[in-house]
């Protein structure tokens, strides 16, 4: 990480515009992928955290943003409400089969449930920045010239809401009324169709109103008879007979003693100086080759240790640990699988101030019948509520694009509450209001108020930092000792889509 005055830490990054087209991973179409994307030659996790509420995500060091307008399959940041979640019958039917797989030893005949996990390799490959450039970046003692910077009031940061409010460092207006409609329930009756009848009792299970009807029945009869030493039983509470199990009961369920396997997940910096790390780098290079050839079809040159280290090791993302965040800290980690003392799957996670960001995942096929991908994914979930109790605000999972256009993708809408961020104000919009807009069109501005935009809308290109001869220096400062410097257009095009605050605290790398 590099250190300024103060010892404070700056991201740095080389933009590559986004012009040409890329082969699409999920349509197959040879042109028709487009993003914007830059190399990331370190990143703290509060600039990520701001990138990937603006639409931003990492596949290795790489960074891109797709032109949603543009792209053939629109992919639109997804999150989901870690605290609110509730499994579905399809996740409790996942469950169920890894423990009585573990506690059994039966492995279901047949091919998983079909929820492909990201193909992130086969988006537009990270473009190497130019020549000299990395190097110089990496050893370079930074002069800070942030005196030469505008007066300017310092950034908000998402430090100080309470636990289980809205983060203030989301991209949602504070007063649009619709990008936190699904945040909090209305008052007074809902529209024709929506929602339940607030002036109407809780609903009740069904085989509870039969059970309770047939305990009604049978002391009508009693009485009918005379028998009056027949106690009235107690009626049913419909609180507790309608309280849902818990995500962590299903995934904690007791196994017996002599189970004829043992599940442990381990979670692992992504450091080499880390010794567990260390020890199971190549078992780990070993399943993801075997994963790729068997589930995507890879040829071996194209899941090499070198592309698996580029992939899934090498992270923009420095350790990083503060007071009133996670025990584990922030940054890159493999959540690994362990059955019986073998890692079988790994999931790549990032975990950053508000959230758990799902990275990757990779099993070995063997076991594709029993589902892994959603199982991770519920674990994720469940990961997530763990960290929330040490870090109150990190309480979203995030599992990287929802791309309706493409009906293998669309397995990441079922994990629910949970948004989708809208392309154009960047406000989160509850997924419910959005597929009806994209089952008309593949790209959709989410957000219904005509009147809101951009909050964190590039204002002052002039502000923005960059990085020139090894000194930090605002882009008007940088500007003026170039004498009319020709890539304007350029970093306005980067300032724009990063936004005010992350273009005046990123420093963007010139030659």
């Amino acid at each position: 990480m590099s250190k300024m005055a103060g010892n404070k830490s700056y991201t740095i990054v080389e933009y590559f515009g986004g012009d040409s087209g890329y082969r699409c991973g999920y349509c197959k179409n040879d042109e028709g992928n487009f993003s914007h994307g830059m190399w990331s030659h370190t990143m703290t996790v509060q600039d990520y955290q701001d990138l990937i509420d603006r639409g931003w995500r990492r596949s290795g060091k790489y960074v891109y943003k797709p032109k949603m307008n543009k792209t053939c399959c629109p992919q639109y940041t997804i999150r989901c409400h870690a605290l609110k979640f509730q499994p579905s019958k399809s996740h409790k039917k996942v469950l169920k089969k890894i423990s009585k797989f573990i506690s059994k030893g039966e492995l279901p005949n047949g091919p998983d449930d079909g929820e492909p996990m990201d193909s992130v390799c086969d988006q537009a490959g990270p473009r190497e920045p130019s020549n000299g450039g990395p190097s110089e970046v990496q050893r370079a003692a930074i002069t800070d010239l942030q005196k030469e910077l505008p007066e300017c009031p310092a950034t908000t940061e998402a430090h100080n809401e309470a636990a289980g409010g809205a983060p203030a460092d989301s991209v949602t207006p504070t007063k649009d009324p619709q990008s936190v409609a699904a945040e909090r329930p209305t008052v007074g009756a809902p529209r024709a169709g929506m929602g339940a009848d607030p002036g109407r009792p809780l609903c009740r299970k069904a085989k509870d109103l039969r059970k309770e009807r047939r305990l009604q029945k049978e002391q009508n009869r009693q009485q009918s008879e005379g028998d009056a030493s027949i106690v009235s039983p107690t009626p049913l509470n419909p609180a507790q007979t309608t309280q849902p199990k818990p995500l962590e009961d299903f995934i904690n369920e007791s196994l017996p003693d002599n189970a004829p396997h043992r599940l442990e997940v381990r979670l692992v910096p992504v450091n080499f100086e880390d010794p567990r790390f260390t020890a199971s780098y190549q078992q780990s290079v070993a399943l993801y080759a075997r994963y790729q050839m068997a589930i995507h079809g890879d040829d071996p040159s194209e899941c090499s240790e070198s592309e698996f280290r580029r992939f899934l090791c090498d992270s923009p993302l420095e350790a990083e640990h503060s007071p009133d965040g996670p025990e584990a800290g922030y940054g890159s980690f493999h959540q690994q699988y362990l059955l019986d003392g073998r890692i079988v799957a790994v999931g790549v996670i990032d975990i950053l101030p508000m959230c758990v960001s799902s990275v990757y995942f990779y099993y070995h096929p063997d076991f594709a019948s029993l589902s892994l991908g959603s199982y991770s994914a519920l674990r994720e979930i469940a990961f997530t509520r763990q960290l929330q109790k040490q870090s109150p605000k990190l309480s979203f999972y995030y599992l990287g694009f929802y791309i309706h256009s493409c009906p293998k993708m669309r397995y990441k809408g079922q994990y629910r509450p949970s948004d989708l961020l809208c392309p154009e104000t960047y406000a989160w919009v509850s997924i419910e209001h959005c597929i009806p807009q994209l089952e008309n069109s593949p790209y959709a501005r989410f957000n219904q108020d005509p009147d809101a935009g951009d909050a964190r809308v590039l204002k002052e290109v002039g502000r923005a930092l960059v990085l020139y001869r090894r000194a930090v220096m605002p882009y008007a400062a940088y500007s003026r000792k170039r004498k009319g410097s020709s890539d304007e257009a350029e970093v306005q095009q980067y300032a724009d889509l990063v936004g005010q605050d992350c273009a005046e605290r990123i420093l963007l790398y010139r030659a």
